[in-house]
C-alpha cells in the first residue's frame, strides 16, 4: 500500500459517511440489511427457456429458496423479446442480430393482489451469425445472448427490489 493510500481511504470513508451513503447489501450502523428481505421474495415461474434462466438468476441473486408459502412478497414477471438484424452483407445475408429482452415486474405483498412496486427493465445483447458450415455456432451465440440479457435483467431487478425493500424497512422504523 502506498504512502497516501491509507489516509486517502480513510478520507473517502469519512466523506461517504458524511453525505448519507448507506450500504445496500451490507450492514450499517442502524443494522439495516436487505439480504434477508430479498430471500423472502418468491419468484413465480416464467414460461420458456429465457424465463427459466431469468428466474434461476433471480433466485441466485435473492438467495431465495423458491418456496411460496414462507415468502413475504412474490415477484411476477412478464417477458417480451425482439430480434433485429443489424448488419447486412451486400448479398443480403444477415451477420449480426440485436436481441432485446424486456421484463415487466410486479412485486406483490403476501395476501394482497395489487403490486407494491412495479417496473420495466430492458436489456440488449448482440450476437454474430456464423457462415453455413458453422450453424451450431449461431445457435450457441444466440443462446448466450439470451442468457446475458436475462442475467442483466436479473441484476437490475434485484437492485430495484432491494432499494424498495430498504425504503420499506426504513419507513417501518
Amino acid at each position: 500500500m502506498g504512502r497516501w493510500a491509507r489516509p486517502l481511504t480513510l478520507l473517502t470513508a469519512l466523506a461517504l459517511g458524511a453525505c448519507g451513503f448507506k450500504p445496500l447489501y451490507g450492514r450499517n450502523d442502524l443494522g439495516s440489511n436487505v439480504g434477508p428481505s430479498l430471500a423472502n421474495v418468491y419468484v413465480e415461474p416464467i414460461s420458456d427457456r429465457v424465463g427459466y434462466e431469468l428466474r434461476n438468476d433471480l433466485l441466485d441473486l435473492f438467495n431465495a429458496g423458491g418456496s411460496a408459502s414462507d415468502a413475504a412478497y412474490r415477484l411476477k414477471l412478464y417477458l417480451s423479446t425482439n430480434e433485429e438484424a443489424v448488419v447486412l452483407q451486400p448479398n443480403t445475408s444477415i451477420t449480426r442480430y440485436n436481441y432485446t429482452l424486456t421484463a415487466h415486474y410486479d412485486l406483490i405483498r403476501k395476501g394482497e393482489t395489487d403490486a407494491a412496486k412495479s417496473g420495466n427493465v430492458t436489456a440488449l445483447a448482440a450476437y454474430n451469425v456464423a457462415a453455413a458450415p458453422f450453424l451450431y455456432a449461431t445457435v450457441t451465440a444466440q443462446r448466450d445472448a439470451q442468457n446475458r440479457a436475462a442475467n442483466d435483467i436479473a441484476e437490475r431487478i434485484r437492485t430495484e427490489v432491494a432499494v424498495y425493500l430498504r425504503q420499506v424497512a426504513e419507513q417501518a422504523r
